[in-house]
């Protein structure tokens, strides 16, 4: 079964029958590279080649079908000019990463003594 385009929020997702939005966006973020491609476009818009060289060389079948997905959840937008960017609303989800990415810098810290 394939998983649709994006999560939608109040509809069950793979993991939760409750339709939660938390439960959609994890969903979604969760997905193989989508994080990885919120992460590398959160500085400027990418062509899909910079952005495949950026992702550690993922596949395009892949990239294609997470930006496709992260389009129409309206978090990634793409310009012929300037390639793919994130979103406002994408913009409004990076303070959440990074503050994601303190937590997990702290973890490790403590993980490793």
């Amino acid at each position: 079964m394939m998983a649709s385009l994006k999560p939608p929020p109040r509809r069950p997702v793979r993991g939760s029958t409750t339709g939660r939005p938390i439960m959609a966006i994890l969903d979604l973020l969760g997905r193989r590279w989508s994080l990885r491609i919120l992460w590398e476009l959160r500085g400027e818009a990418l062509t899909f080649r910079s952005l495949q060289g950026a992702c550690d060389a993922v596949s395009p079948t892949v990239l294609q079908q997470r930006l496709k997905e992260l389009r129409a959840a309206r978090l990634v937008s793409h310009d012929a000019g300037q390639g793919y960017g994130l979103t406002a609303t994408a913009r409004r989800l990076l303070p959440t990463l990074l503050t994601l990415q303190d937590w997990a810098e702290t973890w490790a810290s403590e993980e490793e003594h």
